[in-house]
This record gives structure tokens, sequence and C-alpha cells, in this order.
């Protein structure tokens, strides 16, 4: 399958950033910037802020994303957000299984794999973040590291509906760190990946045929050559998207 074909997809991953004006702002800041964009853009943010940006989002083609979600739809689960309460605020994607849930919040492949399937059967896209540690890399298990976050995280999930999975190979030692993988070595985990994918739905041009971003530190200096290789089709992107300027030029870039 021609890349050209794929969708491009850039998400902006907020994290534990903006009050509900603030997000109103920036968001009012980013659409102009990206009206003309040929990839779709998704800005994945708080909680608290869903409501503030599908207001500031409307009429516009940007897509809400949320960052997290229980694999129950209600619950004794205090403190946990399910699916249905991010579709009726107007989410159509959510973050699960990203290396700062795995790290500071017990998150495991097997609750990560939960939530998507929640998600999936729920109503909502999925984004499924995998990556290695710089330990893991430097023991050079990132390929062990990938396959088995992969495997797990998509277990269950009927080839029918990879269509609604984004895969997000962040390598942990270059989230938020200003450190990136070079566009080769970024390029060769996603291949990795997508030939992993093929081999879990039996089906080539499936796995063609999904969506793999780069994240960790992408930013408007390193997009363009990031997003060139063949099987990278777009960035999770941090830090950067809360700069509307840099945000944009990300976007233009995944554009071309």
């Amino acid at each position: 399958m021609d890349k050209q074909k794929r969708k491009a997809i850039v998400a902006g991953n907020w994290k534990m950033n903006m009050t509900r004006p603030e997000a109103g702002e920036l968001i009012k800041a980013i659409r102009p910037l990206v009206s003309a964009a040929e990839c779709e853009v998704v800005v994945c943010v708080p909680f608290t802020d869903l409501d503030a940006a599908a207001k500031a989002l409307k009429g516009s083609e940007i897509r809400l994303g949320a960052q997290n979600c229980h694999w129950e739809p209600s619950g004794a689960y205090t403190g946990e957000i399910s699916v249905p309460m991010l579709r009726e605020l107007g989410a159509e994607y959510v973050i699960v299984g990203h290396s700062e849930r795995r790290q500071y919040f017990g998150e495991t492949d097997q609750t990560a794999n939960r939530r998507l399937r929640a998600a999936l059967f729920g109503g909502l896209k999925a984004i499924l973040c995998v990556g290695e540690t710089l330990s893991q890399r430097e023991a050079n298990d990132t390929n062990d590291v990938i396959a088995r976050q992969v495997t797990e995280g998509l277990r269950e999930v009927p080839a029918g509906r990879l269509g609604d999975v984004v895969i997000a190979y962040e390598p942990v030692w270059a989230i938020g760190t200003g450190k990136t993988a070079t566009a080769e070595e970024a390029g060769q985990a996603c291949a990795f990946i997508r030939g992993l994918l093929a081999g879990i739905c039996g089906d080539e041009e499936t796995a063609c045929g999904v969506t793999i971003q780069y994240g960790g530190s992408m930013n408007p200096k390193n997009a363009a050559q990031l997003l060139a290789q063949y099987d990278i089709d777009g960035g999770l992107i941090g830090g950067a998207s809360l700069k509307a300027a840099d945000f944009a030029a990300i976007v233009e870039a995944a554009s071309k």
C-alpha cells in the first residue's frame, strides 16, 4: 500500500496542562493555523478541559481526544473515567498505555489492552503507546519490548477493528527529554511494528493501512525528516502541542 493512502494523524497530548480558559485560548490560536491541514488533527486534553475544548472546536475539523479511560462503563472505581463519559463530552479518540501511565500509575500491557478494547467497543478510536526505556535499548531489547507491548495491547482485538487503532511508537528515553531517535531509528521501529501487525492480523494489506505515529520530542525542526520515513504516518506530540505555531508546523509537515 502506498504511504500516501494511509491516514496521517497528528495528535497533541497536552498531558496535565491547561485550565479551561487556557484550553479555549490555545484551541482558538491553533484553529486558523491548521484549517488547511491535509492530515487528521487531534487534541488530547485533560478530562476537565474536554467540555471547554469541545465547544472551542465546534465547526472545525480538529478531533477531540482524551488521555485515558477505564475498562468498565461504570462502577466503584473512584477517580476513574469511563468511555461513555468521554463520548458524552465529545471525545472521539483516547490515548491508552502511555509510558507515563505505565511508569507512575501501574499501567501494564494487560490493563492497557483492557482499556483499548473498552474504547473500541465503546465507540472511540484508540491510540496505543509503545516504546522502550533507555536501559532496554542499551540492552538491545527494543524489539522484544515493542513486540510484547503491541501483541499484548492488541490481544482479542479483531482484525476488522484495527482501522480504529493508531499505534504510537514513543521511545521512553526521548519523551520530554529533548532527545529524539534518528529518523532511521524511528523508521526501523515503526516498520518492525507494521510487521508485527501483519503477523497478528494475518493480513499484510490490513497492517499496511494502520496509522503508526512517532512520539518522543517531535518538533518543527525534525518533523519533516521523521515523517518522510515510509512507516511513520504522523506524530503524538507532547510539549510542542502546547505552542500553537509549533504544533501547526508539525501538522504542515504531515500534510505534505
